[in-house]
């Protein structure tokens, strides 16, 4: 199996370690790119500046709340843009409003989960996530 490009929009630094804990001890072979907010997110998308040599994500594991340009513009932006449209994101955030929920299905998210504060637990979700994308869906090349 091909691993895949995995880009964490991340700007807590707990969050992001704990990601990369569950990526290491869950699937080797993933790789795991790592920003920390919505205007880094769109340059190494769009391959901007350091990122030009950047690859393109397979899969977005976005936050809402994000420094510079938050998750939901971040959205929005690749999902409007005909060249990063068709990679998935989910939208994995602390935050368990409805209209954040709404607003993330109508901009188009993949889909939308609510961090669990637990350690374990939230090594577990991350698993799935990376479990079902990985194992489960059938991802485009790029």
């Amino acid at each position: 199996m091909q691993p895949i490009e995995v880009l964490l929009v991340e700007d807590d630094p707990g969050d992001v370690l704990m990601t990369k804990e569950a990526f290491e001890e869950h699937k080797v072979g993933n790789r795991l790119h790592v920003v920390s907010d919505g205007v880094e997110a769109l340059r190494f998308l769009r391959r901007e500046g350091e990122y030009t040599e950047a690859p393109q994500p397979h899969l977005i594991l976005l936050d809402l709340n994000l420094p510079r340009k938050d998750g939901r513009e971040v959205l929005e932006e690749v999902k409007g843009d005909p060249d990063l449209a068709h990679i998935p994101i989910v939208v994995l955030t602390t935050s368990e409003a409805e209209e954040d929920i709404l607003r993330s299905y109508r901009l188009h998210a993949n889909a939308y989960v609510a961090k669990p504060v637990d350690f374990e637990q939230f090594i577990q979700v991350v698993r799935q996530i990376d479990d079902f994308f990985v194992t489960v869906v059938r991802l485009p090349k790029g």
